[in-house]
């Protein structure tokens, strides 16, 4: 899932990425009733919808539901905050490759289905930036794209072209994974 903010004009930018490792309305158990910012399905597979009662009546409760939960959030806000920094100092190229290892990360294989269009859209650029950064990737055999299928063909070489935030944000996630409960 891609954590979208959309702006009163209409533009959007993707700000966090959610796989398997989280949640999606986060906000509500921060006790607010909305957000300026929106999930959009990346790729089909299962999901659990849990109702709020049930998480804010075992959130509440101050058991391991609100600690994983707590700790997700301050994961989640890392994430955000390191994007808004990449988006701003790093060139298109490396938040191309950030914003793919990320969703690599996120699911069991090394296709991932996005146009360029959607990608575009997410990192908030015209589509002509994104085809010629992959264009660039492309030739150098580091992945295959072809009809909105990109194939990671040597995810060491797409790492060394990511910026560090990849890295920052990947690091935070492990430590969440592998929080003691």
């Amino acid at each position: 899932m891609s954590w979208v903010h959309i702006l009163e004009n209409g533009a959007s930018t993707e700000i966090a990425i959610t796989g398997r490792e989280g949640m999606v309305g986060i906000y509500l158990l921060m006790g607010a009733a909305q957000t300026n910012n929106r999930a959009i399905v990346q790729k089909a597979g299962s999901a659990m919808r849990i109702r709020l009662s049930v998480v804010l009546n075992s959130f509440n409760q101050g058991n391991a539901v609100q600690k994983v939960s707590l700790h997700y959030a301050q994961t989640l806000m890392n994430q955000i905050s390191q994007v808004s920094v990449c988006n701003r100092h790093h060139t298109l190229e490396q938040q191309l490759c950030r914003m793919l290892l990320l969703t690599l990360d996120r699911q069991d294989s090394q296709t991932i289905v996005l146009t360029q269009e959607l990608m575009a859209s997410l990192l908030g650029v015209r589509r002509e930036g994104v085809t010629h950064a992959a264009h660039r990737l492309m030739n150098q055999n580091i992945l295959h794209y072809s009809r909105g299928n990109i194939t990671v063909l040597d995810r060491k070489a797409l790492e060394k072209r990511a910026c560090e935030c990849y890295s920052v944000i990947s690091r935070e996630y492990d430590r969440f994974s592998n929080m003691p409960l």
